[in-house]
């Protein structure tokens, strides 16, 4: 241990945050130092990645859905896990690179979250893709208990502590206490899965062809999980289904909110089999402690009022709730000796 924190001043630890839409890095004592999409642009049938392999994060994202017929842009991550190993690694490494500086001796120790249900295989694809994108020892942690620290949760008290993390492919609910988790469950059902119901709304009701990223926008602008005190509208261009020409309507916030009904009520009966499943106890601590919402889609207008009338507890979005995870990761970072024994490393068999 000595020996590896000696090697520590030779390199940049960072905590990371591999999620399906966003990668975020921290750097221990300096914070958040990257946040980008976890997006790469390759050459359309290979590996290879665009811009001698700076085609990664914003760059790419900007190139989805309007590529040419000889560039892909790729997500690599699906659900929360490695769908592309070698694009996978092809992106950590330029995200180690960018926040290491090629002119390190060595490469640096991460710890990585990942979702609590993904199983030994996802795992050692993340091991394995960190390992090879250049990190000296690999730690992965639970993102529950990452959220949970970064969102300044007493997990180590004898207490429960319930998170709901909605990222981008998974939502994780957790009940942790004593450092660490009495129940949890993950569903691959959130963030992507609103963008999906917004694009299938403005098809069947329009018939509108839209992108992703149109999608996303109109749920950012005017998505809501609860009635708003002032419905809004917003335009929406896309590609006619009849005509095949470009053509845009007004979509209203009322209308998106019914279209995210059907994501927010199976993030909504997660939470409620979790409660469920909870010791009484535990169950009894909530009625003090509440829920806390981190993760982009804890942003969603009204999504902590939908789950408050759910569960009858009181739910508050944590603060800057998209980089709790990240900040998570960071403390960790910060105590690899106190922590070590509750992570999964590459040292560790599967």
């Amino acid at each position: 241990m000595f020996l590896d924190s000696f090697l520590g001043w030779f390199s940049v630890d960072m905590g990371i945050d591999l999620g399906t839409c966003n990668t975020l890095v921290c750097v221990r004592g300096e914070g958040i130092v990257l946040n980008e999409p976890s997006v790469v642009a390759v050459k359309r049938g290979t590996n290879r990645v665009l811009n001698n392999g700076n085609a990664v994060g914003w760059s790419a994202k900007e190139m989805l859905g309007k590529t040419p017929g000889s560039i892909s842009a790729i997500r690599p991550l699906k659900d929360g896990v490695i769908s592309d190993f070698e694009i996978t690694e092809a992106m950590l490494s330029y995200f180690i690179r960018k926040v290491n500086g090629r002119s390190r001796i060595l490469g640096p120790r991460v710890v990585i979250a990942v979702p609590s249900g993904i199983t030994a295989v996802e795992k050692r694809a993340v091991l394995d893709s960190a390992e090879r994108a250049g990190a000296r020892r690999v730690y992965l942690v639970e993102e529950p208990m990452a959220a949970g620290i970064g969102a300044g949760l007493p997990i180590v008290e004898p207490t429960a502590s319930m998170i709901v993390d909605i990222g981008g492919g998974t939502t994780e609910v957790a009940m942790m206490s004593l450092a660490d988790i009495a129940s949890c469950e993950s569903i691959r059902v959130a963030g992507d899965d609103m963008d999906e119901a917004i694009i299938s709304h403005m098809k069947k009701t329009y018939n509108l062809t839209i992108g992703e990223q149109t999608a996303e926008r109109i749920k950012i602008e005017i998505g809501s999980a609860a009635p708003v005190d002032e419905p809004t509208s917003i335009d929406v261009r896309g590609r006619d289904n009849v005509s095949g020409l470009p053509r845009k309507t007004v979509v209203t916030s009322d209308e998106v909110r019914e279209a995210l009904q059907e994501p927010c009520a199976a993030i909504i009966e997660t939470v409620m089999r979790t409660l469920e499943r909870a010791e009484p106890e535990l169950a009894a601590d909530l009625v003090d402690n509440g829920i806390t919402l981190v993760g982009g889609g804890a942003l969603l207008r009204g999504i902590d009022v939908l789950m408050s009338n759910a569960t009858g507890l009181d739910v508050r979005i944590a603060d800057d709730p998209m980089t709790a995870v990240a900040r998570g990761t960071s403390i960790y970072l910060e105590n690899l000796g106190e922590w070590k024994a509750t992570m999964e490393s590459d040292l560790d068999e599967f």
